[in-house]
């Protein structure tokens, strides 16, 4: 693992500081069909292999809903024809999976509205799928056995890819599914972030999840977790963080380093992270190198102390900033609340009852915090200003990553289901 100097660690925060002078960017398509797209929520069912599509702020009601493995059988067909393949669905299926296919785990709209891009964890793939048809596009496997997050560059041209059993990220041209790039990572790579001028992607290894050696002292065992960042046009390596002597350096060597779901500020000078087992996140100052406060959020008693029985070495995952920067807004996983956090004081608000929620993001208007509640099969608003639940929607089966895309204006589903 290269060491990184103070030098070069300033260097790629003063360049990543300079994207300030652009504001975020909704990808869209140019030319006169921009016009005719509206903004919504991708909501992925995991376990039920669909996906539905929500407004994206006010009563966050229904619009539609797609199924995202319309070519089940053929994968299906071709998993029982290979052994090494039907090893991996079925440990898929009962590890991550708790007993169930994992058929949905991200999706992206394209730039023009006419497409939903989708990695399939059991299928270990992503494919494009025509929202006006309900077709697939193109089709792309990844190496090795299994899909993870993604991420889509700021342009709305590229799509990022964790393929988890082979330690890579695959990134792919979003229209034609064709591989531009591939790099490297630590085991087990999971999410990934654009930074907001598009020269680099963050990637977060979260290592060995699903053993049963969960304790501390036994952390060692969950492989090499660390964040890698590179360049986002050679997909050569700028740097690797490893949260380890971070963490040892503030006094936490009982803490896990597998960085987990995370959110820049929005000068990206500060990371906000969470890690395996740890009920809270941790502030992380990209320019210094350093871990510079810690949230501890209340554990709920009703939580089991067996770390065994936490799902996939979470306690807390999901994690999303207010577009101001000013709040958080935390899933507390296994405890069952959301929350949000006032980021100046890291003072909690309301602890906000949820259903196991697996992930939060903001929505259109950047007002609200919106959950999945995968053990309640629905999503919930949260209110940043009071920190108090506004509305849930139902959707499908053990719903998990939630996304702000674009779809055609007029567009209530396919016209195939």
């Amino acid at each position: 693992m290269p060491a990184v100097s103070p030098r070069h660690l300033c260097s790629i925060a003063a360049a990543l500081a300079l994207t300030l002078t652009a504001p975020a960017t909704t990808a869209v398509a140019d030319g006169p069909d921009s016009a005719a797209l509206r903004e919504v929520l991708f909501v992925g069912n995991n376990w039920d292999g669909t996906a539905d599509v929500i407004r994206s702020t006010s009563d966050f009601a229904k619009i539609g809903r797609i199924n995202v493995i319309p070519d089940k059988e053929e994968r299906l067909a071709e998993i029982n024809a290979d052994p090494i393949k039907w090893i991996y669905f079925m440990a898929i299926r009962n590890s991550v999976g708790e007993g169930h296919d994992q058929f949905v785990d991200d999706m992206y709209s394209t730039p023009d509205g006419r497409s939903m891009v989708v990695s399939r964890p059991s299928f270990a793939d992503v494919v494009s799928i025509d929202l006006a048809t309900g077709d697939i596009n193109w089709r792309f496997p990844v190496s090795g056995y299994r899909s993870d997050h993604m991420a889509v560059s700021p342009d709305g041209t590229r799509v990022a890819v964790s393929a988890s059993t082979s330690n890579t990220v695959h990134v792919l041209d979003i229209k034609t599914g064709e591989q531009v790039g591939s790099f490297a990572t630590g085991d087990k790579p999971h999410e990934n972030v654009f930074s907001r001028d598009g020269k680099y992607i963050w990637n977060m290894a979260i290592g060995d999840v699903n053993t049963a050696l969960d304790e501390p002292w036994l952390d060692w065992t969950k492989g090499d977790r660390r964040i890698t960042v590179v360049d986002a046009t050679t997909f050569e390596q700028v740097k690797v963080i490893d949260m380890r002597a971070r963490l040892d350096a503030i006094g936490l060597d009982d803490h896990s380093d597998a960085v987990r779901p995370a959110a820049f500020s929005p000068d990206e000078s500060k990371l906000y992270f969470q890690v395996s087992f740890f009920n809270g996140f941790f502030e992380y100052d990209v320019a210094s190198d350093k871990i510079t406060r810690t949230k501890t959020l209340p554990e709920n008693p009703d939580t089991s102390e067996d770390r065994t029985t936490w799902v996939n070495d979470s306690r807390h995952h999901g994690i999303t900033m207010k577009p101001d920067g000013t709040k958080l807004c935390i899933a507390g996983t296994m405890d069952d609340y959301a929350t949000v956090v006032d980021r100046a004081t890291l003072q909690e608000g309301p602890l906000v009852p949820v259903s196991k929620p697996y992930w939060s993001t903001v929505s259109g208007d950047g007002r609200s915090c919106v959950v999945s509640e995968s053990g309640a099969d629905q999503v919930t608003a949260i209110d940043f200003a009071t920190g108090r639940k506004t509305v849930s929607v139902p959707v499908g089966d053990h719903p998990q990553r939630v996304r702000l895309a674009q779809v055609p204006a007029d567009w209530t589903g396919p016209s195939a289901s």
